[in-house]
């Protein structure tokens, strides 16, 4: 699970402090668990990006870096990506890298959001029409 980028060092901190090591232990945190670790000085709202990036990664066993651009896209749920359209998620994570990441090459293609929609709908029991 780590290390986390730089501005997640407080919440790295307190994770590692409360034996939370593993990207599934991480998305089976309770919200009181969340609120304890923020009140001693990691910020609650950054770990419960962190909990919905894991829980996407469990859920769909996707990369840290795909879970955390599907959350910035909006995307926060298994159930939210099976109904996405392929194609309308495609160019909003090209966009998004895009500006995330200046001058780089796109990463994401269609065939790659096609199978984590095809996979969240298989999770989420969604059918594939």
């Amino acid at each position: 699970m780590y290390p986390l980028p730089q501005h997640f060092h407080l919440e790295q901190e307190q994770l590692q402090s409360a034996g939370v090591n593993e990207w599934g232990s991480l998305a089976r945190l309770q919200d009181g668990a969340l609120r304890q670790l923020a009140r001693q000085g990691a910020s609650e709202q950054r770990l419960t990006r962190l909990r919905g990036q894991a829980r996407l990664m469990e859920a769909l066993a996707l990369e840290a870096g795909d879970a955390a651009l599907l959350l910035h896209a909006g995307i926060a749920t298994a159930t939210a990506l099976a109904e996405c359209s392929p194609e309308r998620l495609q160019v909003q994570l090209t966009r998004l890298e895009r500006a995330l990441r200046p001058g780089a090459l796109a990463r994401i293609d269609r065939d790659t959001v096609r199978g984590w929609i095809l996979r969240a709908r298989k999770a989420s029991s969604r059918s594939p029409n």
